[in-house]
């Protein structure tokens, strides 16, 4: 039996990239997208490199009749979604959105949806808040110093994402115009993605008290994010190599590399990478994910095959281009 889907907001990059993944996935069928401003369109009228892929249409309507609902819908409309459309029992959910990422606005029934911290929770989950982009290359970053409490002092990072990061709507800086070949800070300091990182943080180390510095860019290329961390620390070089290799034995999506690393590896593929090295006190840690796949609708196709029993890596894949 087939793993029965509903797609809401399937018009934007998460919802396209959601398409791209569960059309090819051996074990879903795709029951309805749902879009308020394509009803009855082709999907591949919108999302252009899916003719040939698939016949489906955007539909005004929902159905019930499916086994998990992703929501693919900006920041704040999933909420209103769910108190608007209340999920039949036994759906299970995986929100795109921050709606429902901080435990203190989510409640004790959403589970937050970072399989290199949460899987036994995600395998039993109903519901999953998936992590934000920064967050997720971010906290790959930190999450093995947190687990042995080493977060002990200021950690500085800078990390830059690609244009699909803002979203399809289009903004002043979102321009092809303005962004390319163009670079700015944003939020420095006070990036929404700091709060659920720093849940994380705590959930691993109660005393984590640590502060975040904390400055995100753009960048001129359409997708990924390189996160540079750094952070004073007694170990040495070779110790913080064997810590994140253990952590990250059993999790088949993040891997950890001893040579230096570039988006290209990661770019269209679910992948995480992690590269340290130490310079005299100092420990650097370069994060790099696909903001859309490992950052978004991966991580949740990610998370769907976990909570229903199948093979992590099922539908997922995906090969890095070298050029």
């Amino acid at each position: 039996m087939k793993i029965k889907a509903g797609i809401v907001g399937g018009a934007g990059y998460t919802g396209g990239e959601m398409l791209r993944l569960l059309i090819n996935h051996p074990d879903v069928e795709i029951v309805f997208v749902h879009s308020n401003s394509n009803g009855g369109n082709l999907i591949s009228d919108v999302h252009t490199d899916l003719i040939g892929d698939t016949d489906l249409r955007f539909t005004g309507e929902l159905s019930s009749a499916i086994d998990v609902l992703f929501l693919c819908v900006g920041h704040g409309d999933a909420k209103k979604f769910l108190d608007a459309n209340p999920a039949a029992d036994g759906i299970k959910i995986i929100d795109l959105s921050q709606d429902f990422r901080l435990a203190e606005a989510a409640g004790t029934d959403w589970v937050y949806g970072l399989p290199e911290l949460n899987r036994e929770q995600i395998k039993k989950a109903s519901f999953i808040a998936n992590p934000g982009c920064f967050a997720t290359a971010i906290q790959l970053g930190l999450l093995p110093l947190a687990a042995k409490g080493l977060l002990k002092n200021e950690v500085h990072i800078n990390a830059t994402t690609g244009s699909t990061g803002a979203g399809q709507s289009l903004a002043a800086t979102s321009h092809f115009t303005w962004r390319n070949n163009n670079l700015s800070v944003y939020k420095a300091f006070e990036h929404q993605h700091l709060n659920e990182i720093g849940q994380s943080l705590v959930q691993l180390d109660p005393q984590f008290d640590a502060v975040l510095n904390f400055i995100p860019q753009r960048g001129d290329f359409t997708r990924g994010i390189l996160a540079a961390m750094y952070m004073e620390t007694e170990m040495t070089g070779d110790e913080a190599l064997l810590l994140y290799e253990d952590f990250y034995a059993e999790h088949p999506f993040t891997q950890v590399s001893k040579k230096n690393i570039d988006l290209k590896q990661v770019v269209n593929t679910n992948k995480g990478l992690v590269h340290v090295e130490k310079h005299g006190k100092k420990l650097l840690i370069i994060s790099i994910i696909d903001n859309l796949l490992k950052g978004a609708s991966g991580q949740a196709v990610q998370n769907m095959n976990i909570m229903f029993g199948l093979e992590e890596r099922q539908g997922l894949r995906l090969k890095a281009t070298a050029f």
